[in-house]
């Protein structure tokens, strides 16, 4: 089944399919029978549930005056994600030269929005096949995309930097999900990395009957992430919403910026070219009134603040 069939047409709710356990408020949709295959192919994904310490983040944060230190208290209450909290807003790609000795003082530096954007990705490292230490290489490729969508939406004035920096690192989260419920979902990954003519899903959708976008933007709405997050997630290898004014344009903004991390990465990483940004790269260009000079020179900046950072 693809989930992502029926585009989105801005950045509201998302459709009941994508609420395994309860009805959306508003859903329109008619339930899924009870012996529907493709249902009981995705209850069988293990999703992992949205942390406590995230719930409670967000909580805080939905509230008209959210309190510094009432975020602080709620993050130093696990020492080991504080710690490792502090080493990640310390690092030059978010701290500069200004180093937090507390978790107090990380987000007089970051904000309370980029702190909790960071605590998001680490919970989701935690949780996410913590055992499986092949992915190590992923999680780094994924912090990695994450810093470049923060430096994208600064630079050009582009959406949250927080929201950036959230969608970079769990745009792919249904990889790692996809490999534990399928043994040879790795290797469909590969295959559809190398496709050339196709939109990256596909193929995935034909051997698994999902995809890791579908299954990403599953797991951003169980974990309570905004609309906006979980549709761009969904359609981060859909291309043509960036030329569908219908689509929201905070969904838009990060499929575009996604595209440039992405072709940023893949220099970094010493290959010649990216095959998501043949498939994408002039449309995101086109949506970003982007000429191919100034693209050149944004990613070569990026390109520089990767090797800065190391």
């Amino acid at each position: 089944m693809n989930l992502q069939a029926g585009r989105s047409r801005g950045a509201g709710p998302l459709p009941g399919l994508f609420d395994i356990n309860k009805t959306m408020s508003d859903a329109a949709a008619p339930a899924l029978p009870a012996a529907d295959p493709v249902d009981a192919l995705i209850k069988s994904i293990r999703i992992p549930p949205r942390p406590s310490l995230l719930a409670d983040l967000q909580q805080e944060l939905a509230t008209s005056e959210p309190s510094p230190n009432a975020i602080a208290r709620i993050i130093s209450s696990d020492v080991g994600m504080s710690g490792a909290l502090l080493k990640l807003a310390n690092s030059s790609f978010y701290g500069g030269k200004r180093k937090a000795k507390s978790i107090e003082q990380a987000i007089v530096f970051l904000g309370m929005n980029q702190v909790a954007a960071l605590m998001t990705g680490l919970l989701a490292r935690q949780l996410i096949a913590p055992d499986n230490a092949a992915l190590s290489s992923f999680w780094e490729e994924s912090m990695r995309r994450a810093q470049a969508m923060v430096f994208l939406s600064r630079r050009l004035s582009m959406g949250e930097p927080d929201v950036a920096h959230t969608f970079g690192l769990f745009c792919d989260t249904g990889v790692p999900l996809l490999m534990q419920r399928f043994p040879d979902y790795a290797a469909s990954f590969a295959a559809a990395a190398q496709d050339a003519a196709h939109p990256f899903t596909v193929l995935e959708d034909e051997r698994h009957s999902t995809n890791h976008a579908a299954i990403g933007c599953l797991l951003a709405r169980n974990w309570g992430l905004s609309g906006e997050l979980c549709w761009a997630i969904l359609h981060h290898h859909d291309y043509e919403v960036l030329e569908d004014a219908a689509t929201d344009d905070a969904v838009r903004s990060l499929v575009a910026l996604s595209l440039l991390a992405e072709y940023a990465i893949q220099k970094y990483q010493g290959h010649a070219h990216s095959l998501e940004w043949d498939k994408g790269g002039a449309r995101a260009c086109a949506y970003l009134g982007m000429p191919p000079e100034e693209t050149t020179e944004l990613l070569d900046e990026l390109h520089d603040a990767f090797h800065g950072e190391r």
